[in-house]
């Protein structure tokens, strides 16, 4: 396998090179966060905009892209739970986390260009649920995808 990575990083495409990279960043964030991989290959990086909403701004790179040039929408399903089940997460007490029961999506336009932004909130908290909704954004600001998701309180 060494010697096909090799072979890759000198003689593949730019793009090809490009996974490489995102496949070592996705392992060293791992390491480092005890992440997920996809974190990693998303290149998420999250912070508070208030109390009440978590955003992540991420790089569009060839990994998310469909064979069309855009976007893929499991990516954007994805990058829109992350944000949401980050911010789920983050809030939540010591001992306690909040998993995905249902994500509703609506893509609303191809997303291109060179950076995504995801913001989510929480619409309701109960004691065993919460509900978010979330969105994703266009580097010209322009909503390309809404979510609303429920996710379940759970015990560690």
């Amino acid at each position: 396998m060494m010697k096909e990575i090799g072979e890759i990083w000198e003689n593949g495409s730019e793009e090809e090179r490009e996974i490489l990279s995102l496949a070592v960043q996705a392992i060293r964030q791992r390491r480092e966060r005890k992440s997920a991989f996809i974190s990693g290959f998303l290149g998420l990086k999250g912070r508070f905009l208030d109390e009440r909403t978590y955003q992540f701004i991420v790089p569009v790179t060839s990994f998310m892209h469909n064979s069309l040039g855009v976007v893929h929408g499991g990516i954007l399903a994805t990058l829109i739970d992350s944000t949401m089940g980050s911010l789920v997460n983050r809030s939540l007490p010591e001992g306690e986390y909040g998993v995905t029961t249902e994500l509703k999506t609506n893509f609303l336009r191809s997303a291109r260009g060179g950076s995504l932004r995801s913001e989510a909130t929480i619409l309701h908290r109960g004691r065993t649920l919460i509900v978010c909704q979330g969105s994703v954004y266009d580097e010209w600001d322009k909503l390309v995808a809404h979510a609303t998701a429920t996710f379940m309180v759970l015990r560690k």
